[in-house]
């Protein structure tokens, strides 16, 4: 972990008895072995990737189909214009080097709040954490210096040269087979040991689920453009077969997953977090609970973790520190579990979102804001996300499936401290097409509400801050869509009086989370003027630019929410806690502390669900204290801003989208 007074999602870490945070074109050419096409002045520029793949699996001596389908599970063919992945990785084959990403890493979720998000306890503190050194970085984060070794070809070339990045992953994949004794065969099946070694993973369950689904793809086949214009085709190959037999005869050790809650299609461990008591009547790292029985569990968050996949495995095992339910290895998409879904884990920096949610954290070692996770770990979460959704009744969208950069802060004084994982570069429209939910129009043109929708490849807003404050970012695809206070894009951004009480103006830092929207979100549209769309957003009219030939946006149907009749204006809270009347005796009431904004009479925001107060009171290891408090105040949960919000139910009127 890199030294900040950051640690894992921007979680402080504590000291003494506490702590903070948590942490190609045509069909494939060659499917088999042979000569590779040459490349010529004729070759078509959007071409040329694909011959790098059939060039690189000839000199190798390793079929194209395994080639492509190791290439996609990791990148899905992208280059990243050179840029290291979350975990160091380089080039469509994620060649990982790990030292020299780690060189340029910054902290990019600049947060110091505590997140358990509960004032019951006492103020979590903070210390510094330590930086790894090179030789406690496990092999799957050094394939780069493996790769230079078999090939020649100089680390800094395999980093920045797409083809020779694919050499260095052919020569990889056939070091691998020749090591296990296998030939270098031209059926794809004879692969399946290598491609399981490929993965990194040190566990046969891990490697076997990475070896099915590159083989998946294979028996599929796939094609797209790159974020370069390549245009890279793999042939589905429907007698591809894996040969699970070789994952057993590798001597990997049997990973623990009796007592995981995951779905059979990923691999999951058991690696629990501990409840044990410490100090003088401190406890940690999170609470027991009986959900969903004593309380619903209605959100997901999505988290990264600023920490290497050992230290996040750690600090989740530390009693004096914070904890969440699953961890997610981005090179192999392997999943550990380690706290039961019924209890609350301590991650959102939101206590009343804690207490009905489960965190799931996603590794990000060298995470820059400008790196990118593999395809096999959008898979992993995927997976496990739409198994927890439809176990827990939780809807696939964004107003429940929170990153944590949505989460609001519970009350004003937390603004500014609330985190901003995973940040701008997760791609959140290739995560829910994954799940089978992909954002697209279901309104005609005039709707009242649309869904935030860019191209995530050519949509790349201006951010700085990503190596050093001020410094322009990297160009790179986003989710993320800026909003101005006019409908120019050299207009002032919006403000946010949460963030910024005194009226200073928003950045594109890319911490900065004032002015933007993302992915999926669902706002009430307030003006359309030429390419430019407003709509309403933290109090005000937000414009975006959402040119007809290639919108930022898509028009959706919704429920939406204004000021009932005759009232100005509306408070807006970042929890929903039952009224006072509903504590028992000799239970303070947690105060219902309206933010600093207001919904103002003639906006309108789109209702994400509608809940009773509830509020989860456990300040002692003690569980025979432990009670939820449910009261009768219902609430609305609105997309107000970037984060979501609440507003009470006797405050304002719903109305369906198309009656607006």
């Amino acid at each position: 972990m890199h030294r900040s007074t950051r640690s894992l999602s921007g979680r402080r870490p504590r000291t003494g008895a506490r702590a903070a945070g948590t942490l190609a074109t045509a069909a494939l050419l060659l499917p088999l072995l042979g000569a590779a096409p040459p490349q010529t002045e004729s070759t078509a520029p959007s071409a040329r990737l694909q011959g790098a793949f059939a060039s690189a699996a000839a000199e190798y001596q390793v079929p194209q189909s395994v080639l492509l389908g190791v290439s996609y599970l990791q990148s899905r063919w992208d280059a990243h214009g050179g840029a290291p992945s979350v975990t160091g990785g380089y080039g469509p084959m994620h060649l990982t080097d790990a030292r020299t990403a780690l060189a340029d890493t910054v902290v990019h979720d600049h947060a110091e709040g505590d997140a358990r998000g509960d004032d019951s306890r006492a103020p979590l503190k903070a210390t510094e954490a330590d930086v790894p050194t090179d030789a406690q970085l496990p092999a799957r984060l050094k394939t780069l210096v493996r790769a230079a070794e078999l090939t020649g070809i100089p680390a800094d070339e395999l980093r920045s040269d797409p083809a020779a990045n694919l050499r260095g992953g052919a020569a990889l994949l056939a070091a691998a087979q020749k090591q296990l004794g296998a030939p270098l065969s031209e059926d794809p099946a004879d692969w399946y040991g290598a491609v399981a070694t490929f993965s990194g993973a040190d566990d046969s369950a891990t490697a076997a689920t990475y070896a099915n689904d590159v083989f998946a793809v294979i028996r599929d086949g796939e094609q797209r453009t790159t974020d370069a214009g390549q245009q890279v085709t793999l042939a589905a190959d429907s007698a591809a077969r894996p040969q699970a037999s070789q994952v057993e005869a590798m001597g990997l050790r049997k990973a623990d997953a009796s007592q995981t809650e995951c779905p059979p299609t990923v691999s999951c461990e058991w690696i629990p977090a501990p409840y044990e008591e410490f100090g003088d009547g401190d406890y940690g790292n999170h609470d027991l609970a009986d959900r969903p029985h004593d309380q619903s569990i209605g959100y997901i968050v999505i988290h990264d973790t600023e920490a290497t996949w050992e230290q996040t495995l750690k600090l989740v095992q530390d009693k004096t520190y914070l904890a969440w339910h699953y961890s997610l290895r981005s090179t192999d998409g392997h999943i550990v579990q380690s706290i039961k879904a019924k209890d609350v884990g301590w991650h959102a920096g939101n206590w009343y979102v804690n207490a009905k949610s489960i965190g799931l954290e996603h590794e990000g070692f060298l995470a820059q804001p400008d790196s990118w996770y593999t395809e096999e770990m959008y898979r992993s979460s995927s997976r496990l996300v739409k198994y927890l959704s439809k176990k827990y009744d939780i809807p696939l969208d964004r107003q429940h499936i929170l990153g944590h950069d949505t989460v609001p802060g519970p009350t004003t004084a937390n603004i500014k401290s609330m985190h901003t994982d995973p940040g701008p570069y997760w791609d959140w429209a290739h995560y829910f097409a994954l799940m089978g939910k992909s954002f697209h129009r279901t309104a005609g043109p005039d709707s009242q509400v649309v869904t935030i929708n860019p191209e995530f490849a050519s949509n790349q807003p201006v951010f700085t801050g990503c190596v050093k404050a001020g410094q322009v970012c990297a160009p790179h695809g986003s989710s993320a869509v800026r909003v101005y206070t006019e409908p120019r894009e050299d207009a002032p951004l919006v403000k946010d009086i949460g963030l910024r009480p005194g009226g200073q103006a928003s950045t594109i830092d890319v911490n900065d989370m004032a002015s933007r929207v993302s992915t999926g979100q669902q706002y009430a549209v307030a003006d359309r003027e030429g390419d430019w769309t407003a709509i309403w957003y933290l109090g005000q009219k937000a414009w975006f630019k959402n040119p007809a030939e290639q919108p930022t946006a898509v028009e959706t149907k919704g429920l939406v929410v204004t000021p009932k009749e005759g009232a100005s204006d509306v408070p807006v809270y970042g929890r929903a806690y039952p009224e006072a009347s509903a504590y028992p005796a000799g239970m303070t009431p947690q105060a219902i502390s309206p933010l600093p904004y207001k919904l103002l009479a003639g906006q309108r925001y789109v209702v994400g669900g509608r809940t009773t107060g509830e509020y989860f009171y456990s300040p002692t290891f003690d569980t025979t204290s432990h009670r939820v408090v449910k009261g009768k105040d219902v609430y609305y949960e609105i997309q107000f801003g970037h984060r979501v919000a609440y507003v009470r139910a006797a405050d304002v009127q719903v109305t369906p989208s198309s009656a607006s």
